[in-house]
């Protein structure tokens, strides 16, 4: 359809899985894409390079960054890149890691490394992104066409086991959706988050000896890549601050933190109050849902990306 023909994105983390994929559909619709990855392969070449032949062989345009994205220097230099094909209208957020390990063993530099690509790898492209939108709204006295897709995980919607890290990286990315879908209204530009599920380099352990299904494969990480690609498009500028999961044919929205009873008085309350009011409120409480539960392939239980 070419709804994205003269437009410029960055896609983060797209040297494989997911991220691929969407780089490669954003390219199939006529971005510009800027693929973003700090992975080699085994030969010692960069999965950015591999992907953007791929664009090009396809017959797009593509331009490969091998930068660290939570890095401030790094978001500069992608900045750059986008501004030398045209400036910046798309940004993909899909770049992540996992260290995973239960709570009680894990390690102050397992934390802080999750938190730093998943959380400030979103924060750092989204803040010099929303600059130059802003100044470019500015120059012209009129709005911009600004898309920004976040990468969630179930587990940073519902938490999971041994990812503590992980799940709360993904919790603030929708925190941080949340928060510049409001503030980037004004200028035109729509912020959601997707929350996929595929089989990816991060994920791929836990399938175990999984066989290539004969027809529809519902795991395939491009099943993913043409809902970020409809976000990113002209048809969805009323579509902000909103949370998808995403995986085969399906797109779910969720409503996050629904407010499901409520208690009030008109004073402050004392404990013999609530004593015998919060039982009203806390009726049939659980412990969290699981994120998602399947038989097979393998022993999946959370989504990664």
């Amino acid at each position: 359809m070419n709804t994205l023909d003269g437009k410029v994105a960055a896609v983060t983390g797209a040297g494989q899985g997911i991220g691929r994929e969407e780089a490669k559909t954003l390219a199939a619709e006529g971005a510009t894409v800027i693929v973003n990855d700090l992975g080699r392969t085994p030969d010692g070449g960069s999965h950015a390079d591999a992907v953007v032949a791929e664009i090009r062989a396809a017959g797009g345009t593509a331009l490969a960054h091998y930068d660290d994205i939570s890095a401030w220097a790094g978001g500069e230099s992608l900045m750059e890149l986008a501004d030398q094909a045209g400036g910046l209208d798309i940004l993909v957020c899909n770049a992540g890691i996992v260290k995973d390990r239960m709570l009680h063993n894990m390690t102050e530099d397992e934390w802080d490394a999750v938190i730093r690509v998943h959380l400030r790898g979103h924060f750092v492209p989204t803040r010099l992104a929303a600059a130059r939108w802003r100044e470019r709204s500015k120059a012209s006295g009129e709005p911009v066409h600004g898309r920004i897709i976040y990468t969630t995980s179930e587990a940073g919607l519902y938490g999971h086991m041994g990812q503590a890290n992980y799940a709360a990286a993904k919790a603030g990315i929708t925190g941080l959706c949340f928060t510049a879908a409001q503030e980037l209204s004004r200028l035109g530009v729509t912020c959601n988050v997707v929350s996929p599920r595929g089989r990816t380099p991060m994920t791929e352990a836990a399938f175990g000896d999984f066989q290539l299904p004969e027809g529809f494969d519902e795991w395939d990480p491009a099943n993913v890549a043409p809902f970020v690609t409809f976000l990113a498009g002209p048809h969805a500028d009323k579509i902000s601050g909103q949370v998808f999961i995403v995986f085969g044919g399906t797109v779910i929205r969720t409503s996050t933190w629904p407010q499901t009873a409520e208690i009030s008085v008109d004073h402050r309350w004392t404990l013999e109050e609530l004593l015998d009011q919060v039982p009203k409120i806390a009726e049939n409480l659980e412990a969290p849902p699981p994120v998602f539960e399947v038989v097979t392939p393998g022993s999946i239980t959370h989504g990664q990306s």
